[in-house]
């Protein structure tokens, strides 16, 4: 078999261009992506997957690799796994915001830790329940799920010199009010709780105003607070098999499946 320019080029881009579009998924995605994981051992993966999958998709029509029309086909690319991928980082920040309003409400804020994947200062609840939606999305197979999502958008999305539409873009931003809603569902009883606890010290300092509630009311509601994330903990897995289905429906909209 003779090896020509052509034949060379072709080999080269059918790995390319699929490498780039799994290799942006694996980047930004939950778990996979952490600082805390080598961008080495990363890459190595993306390797591997990107040759495992290579026989399957489908051909890719590139006339010369360094051209602006490649270029545009690697950015393309690189925006299709970033999409997918912050998917799943919406779906893991609606309970770590959910965890940063429940901590603030309840005078839990003071205590912080570093997340270790973004590097900032996030309550000890917000990182508590990160942990949780992390170990949960591990639990349903997540990455599994969105690395098939991301081999069949090579059937559905092929590479070819078209980017993609508004809509896909437009879909992705609108679902973040999924995000604010079921954080505020999750954090309404200990908000309600904890709206209560503060009337009643509001009607204790207003009938006996010589008490100092204050100096009370403080460890009080935290305590309060901590007993209320127990008692309501329970409905956790349930708030994030909802998102989550929500999350596999935006993915087979964004890849057109």
């Amino acid at each position: 078999m003779e090896f020509t320019d052509l034949i060379i080029n072709q080999y080269i881009a059918d790995f390319i261009l699929p490498f780039t579009r799994i290799s942006a998924l694996i980047m930004s995605m939950v778990g996979l992506g952490s600082k805390t994981i080598p961008t080495k051992i990363k890459l190595a993966f993306a390797v591997i997957i990107t040759i495992a999958v290579m026989p399957a998709i489908p051909k890719s029509h590139v006339d010369s690799l360094v051209s602006l029309s490649t270029a545009l086909l690697i950015g393309e690319q690189i925006i299709i796994g970033i999409m997918l991928g912050f998917v799943t980082l919406l779906v893991v920040n609606t309970f770590t915001l959910a965890g940063q309003i429940i901590a603030t409400q309840t005078g839990l804020g003071f205590a912080s830790l570093v997340d270790p994947s973004s590097g900032m200062n996030v309550p000890a609840v917000g990182q508590f329940f990160l942990i949780l939606a992390t170990l949960l999305f591990w639990a349903l197979d997540g990455p599994l799920a969105f690395l098939q999502f991301i081999v069949a958008s090579f059937d559905t999305l092929p590479i070819k010199d078209n980017m993609l539409d508004s809509t896909s873009y437009r879909e992705l931003v609108n679902w973040g009010q999924w995000m604010f809603t079921a954080a505020l569902s999750l954090a309404l009883a200990p908000l309600t709780a904890m709206l209560l606890i503060n009337f009643s010290f509001g009607i204790m300092t207003r009938a006996a105003p010589q008490l100092n509630i204050f100096a009370i009311g403080f460890p009080i509601t935290m305590t309060a607070g901590l007993i209320i994330m127990w008692l309501t903990m329970g409905d956790f897995l349930y708030h994030f098999e909802i998102q989550w289905q929500r999350a596999i429906e935006l993915s087979c909209r964004l890849i057109h499946c």
